[in-house]
């Protein structure tokens, strides 16, 4: 049997690509949401909007760019898409929006005073919700179909 273009072509997209190109993906796109979020955020608080509404709004924003990107871009092989798998992507990033609040409490909390405790608490809140998205979007919510 002899694959045609469209065949071959239709395996190259979805085949997925290596792990370092996905984390590297992930980082872009993380990065990419982020600044779609905290854009999103300014601009509504210049706008007058209540603090809190404001940031429910980036983040709802963010959170689904997110979404599409990785989906499309990072992790390719699991394009199939459905109502469980967008289910799954809300409830992880449900859970991993209170894990990093959670975290970034507890990070100044237990941080000493100095210059930049703010800032690595931050940095610390974003990482570890960061490495948990990666690996539950990775192997539950993208997981592509064993061979």
């Amino acid at each position: 049997m002899v694959a045609t273009d469209s065949q071959a072509s239709e395996a190259a997209r979805s085949a997925s690509p290596g792990l370092l190109t996905q984390v590297f993906r992930f980082v872009l796109i993380g990065g990419f949401c982020a600044l779609v979020d905290s854009g999103i955020y300014w601009l509504l608080l210049e706008a007058g909007m209540w603090v809190h509404l404001a940031k429910a709004i980036s983040f709802i924003a963010g959170t689904t760019t997110a979404y599409f990107l990785n989906r499309r871009f990072t992790f390719t092989a699991a394009q199939k898409g459905g109502a469980g798998q967008l289910g799954g992507f809300v409830l992880l990033y449900t859970v991993t929006f209170f894990v990093n609040v959670g975290t970034n409490a507890l990070a100044l909390h237990l941080l000493p005073e100095f210059t930049w405790r703010v800032a690595l608490a931050w940095v610390i809140a974003q990482g570890t919700a960061t490495t948990i998205n990666f690996v539950m979007l990775k192997w539950v919510v993208f997981r592509e179909a064993r061979a």
